[in-house]
């Protein structure tokens, strides 16, 4: 059985893309090795990910906040997949991945940037991660030895599209 590398991206590294990577290692049984980074990283995970995470049962120890050069180097893991997860990362130049990933763009509203009181927030941490654990538990249950590289690109782009 194959284990496919996934690196999400995201600005900031601190809530979408560490969620991401976190429920698709759970999520994934062990077909699935997931990363995430950021082209600006906050340098932190935010607090408020870690706790709903955590809530859910998931592991967060390993989590960190790191920049996307990290998974450029030769030594780094070789990605079958890069998904960006928030629109500036869609927007911006990423290094180049050696093997050429399949892309796609599953954008999310930034639950960090929620000025509101602490349930609005809380809210907005709970909606990203409901629309990430749909859109991931939908991959993890693609055909993948059953369709070509086209086939399964046009899958990851119709899937970044669902909502929760």
């Amino acid at each position: 059985m194959s284990v496919y590398n996934v690196l999400f991206l995201c600005t900031g590294n601190s809530a979408r893309s560490i969620m991401a990577e976190c429920i698709l290692n759970h999520l994934g049984g062990g077909r699935f090795r997931a990363y995430s980074a950021g082209s600006h990283p906050a340098g932190q995970v935010n607090p408020l990910a870690i706790e709903l995470l955590q809530r859910n049962h998931y592991k967060t120890e390993s989590l960190r906040s790191k920049n996307w050069n990290e998974f450029a180097l030769a030594d780094a893991p070789h990605m079958n997949f890069v998904l960006t997860v928030c629109d500036k990362a869609a927007g911006e130049v990423c290094p180049f991945w050696p093997g050429q990933p399949l892309s796609a763009h599953w954008g999310v509203p930034d639950p960090a940037s929620v000025v509101g009181d602490e349930q609005a927030v809380e809210k907005a941490f709970a909606d990203t991660f409901i629309v990430l654990s749909r859109r991931i538990a939908l991959m993890v249950n693609l055909p993948f030895e059953k369709l070509d590289r086209l086939a399964l690109h046009k899958e990851l782009v119709e899937i970044g599209q669902q909502k929760a």
